[in-house]
């Protein structure tokens, strides 16, 4: 298996550094980094706008590009927590408990060398893990058959619902809305017309691009335009020497990076969870395993470096059930999904076998993008800072326009853009009113999957939907389901007290900046 594996990796790395792959690999860590730092783009928006450019690209640079952005953009947001005491995404938001503190007492380039290196750690982990998981995962899956695998995205749909932030009444909301905008159309099967209310255009379904910008395209920017004050840069000149962290500091930061690498990897293989939670999750364990946790928001590098390498390992980790599987853990590996789909390239079991250059091009382009994120790191991180400088009055208004352009480059129809428009104004409504559209796009994207599974079962078993509990893979996903949605209930019941026996940090929520004190 291990000299199998190498083989493969060698193959992937062939694929990888490929002129045009390699390209644009660059091209996505480089945005992403870009992106990382700007409070209110992230990831999702950012993939989400990019999301039509894949439509000219070949399946394998389009994946490296669009991943390049999700992990890239976990190193810019770093930067900005550090130096700035600014949480432009939420998984970076504890790293500014400890990381500003070291700043200001002029460690700051120390922090965010730890930084690199938890996240480089972090990440290297994420992608043996992949390497050697996932195989192992397709095996298995290969034997499912429709029953076992419409439990299974059932699972997925119900953990990333209930397990995300917020309230699970409202994820689940959110699942559902997603759900029943994925069956608006014809029916492949009948062809019934179905939520279309007499609108020919509506006939082929709702875009997945139009529903992605939309909803974190417009929303996401008309919800972040009015909360950003200006940023304070006073602590933000870092030279080359600062990045150098003491001996002392190195000796007490591996312990806490290996253990917030190891907490980041378990929660990638949970749907729902993610960065984020694996960041919180991963500092309350550090502060709770350290000798002098009253010392924690105050400059303790283990702050730092703990939930980095959480970040990065969980980041690396999402894309194991999403690629093997079929199933993703959040909305960005949704989109990621959606762009394979868009290519005409199914996820899930047979993607390694049918598709090995996108599977192993994907896993050793980990590594290059990683490294090119060390490299472009050190010497960047005073234009990072800069770009804080640009007045969002014209920053948001531009992103606007490469929204607009991209939904209608992508059909060349008017109608799509009223849709993004329309699904914009209704996602800005859903954020003020408190409900995370993420799991729309879960529901969006596996709903039609889990339909047509849910449909083969019946056929299988002449409509007795007993069959779900009579297979015993399948009874144990469903068995899943309900000691989720139980551990939920009791959670929701005790909240109080499970709350403070986590010790957990307060979050910023979402990435909202505020200026350094």
């Amino acid at each position: 298996m291990f000299a199998s594996a190498l083989s493969d990796l060698w193959y992937g790395f062939g694929v990888a550094f490929e002129p045009q792959n390699f390209m644009w690999c660059f091209v996505g860590v480089l945005v992403g980094n870009m992106v990382g730092v700007l409070p209110g783009m992230g990831p999702l928006a950012t993939i989400s706008v990019l999301l039509p450019l894949t439509f000219g690209i070949p399946p394998v640079g389009a994946i490296l590009m669009l991943s390049g952005v999700f992990y890239g953009a976990q190193y810019g947001g770093a930067i900005c927590s550090i130096l700035l005491n600014l949480p432009c995404h939420p998984p970076h938001a504890v790293t500014c408990l400890d990381g500003f503190p070291l700043t200001k007492q002029g460690r700051g380039g120390a922090a965010l060398g730890i930084t690199v290196l938890s996240s480089f750690v972090g990440a290297s982990w994420g992608i043996l893990e992949m390497i050697f998981l996932a195989p192992v995962l397709v095996k298995v899956a290969l034997e499912f058959g429709p029953t076992e695998i419409c439990s299974l995205m059932l699972l997925g749909l119900l953990a990333g619902s209930t397990l995300a932030k917020g309230s699970p009444l409202k994820g689940i909301a959110m699942t559902l809305l997603g759900l029943f905008l994925g069956i608006v159309g014809t029916d492949v099967e009948t062809g019934t017309e179905r939520f279309t209310f007499g609108i020919p255009n509506l006939l082929d379904g709702i875009e997945l691009v139009g529903l992605a910008l939309g909803l974190f395209g417009i929303a996401e920017f008309m919800k972040s335009v009015n909360q950003y004050s200006e940023v304070n840069t006073r602590y933000s000149n870092v030279g080359l020497r600062d990045l150098r962290p003491s001996r002392d500091e190195l000796r007490r930061s591996i312990p806490a990076m290996l253990r917030g690498t190891i907490i980041g990897s378990l929660c990638s293989l949970i749907p729902g969870t993610g960065p984020t939670i694996a960041s919180f999750i991963s500092y309350a364990a550090e502060k709770k395993v350290s000798k002098t946790p009253e010392k924690f928001g105050t400059g303790m590098i283990e702050g730092v470096a703990c939930p980095e390498a959480s970040t990065h390992s969980s980041v690396q980790g999402d894309f194991i059930p999403t690629m093997s599987l079929g199933i993703p853990g959040d909305a960005v590996m949704a989109l990621i999904l959606g762009a394979l789909m868009i290519q005409g390239i199914v996820p899930g079991p047979q993607l390694i076998k049918e598709h090995p250059d996108i599977f192993w091009g994907l896993i050793a382009s980990f590594w290059i993008g990683n490294v090119m994120l060390v490299l472009l790191n050190v010497p960047l991180i005073g234009l990072w800072v800069k770009l804080l400088m640009i007045p969002y009055k014209y920053l948001y208004p531009s992103a606007l326009f490469f929204v607009a352009i991209g939904v209608y480059s992508t059909n060349n129809d008017m109608f799509q853009v009223g849709e993004t428009v329309v699904v914009g104004l209704v996602g800005y409504l859903l954020l003020l009113l408190d409900f995370h559209p993420a799991s729309i796009l879960l529901g969006f994207v596996l709903g039609p999957r889990l339909e047509e599974n849910f449909r083969r079962s019946l056929l299988v078993s002449r409509g007795d939907a007993m069959i779900f509990v009579e297979r015993p893979i399948s009874a144990f996903f469903l068995l899943l389901c309900a000691v989720l949605l139980a551990a939920q209930i009791y959670v929701r019941l005790r909240k109080p007290k499970a709350f403070a026996a986590l010790d957990l940090p307060e979050s910023s929520g979402a990435a909202v900046a505020r200026p350094a004190e």
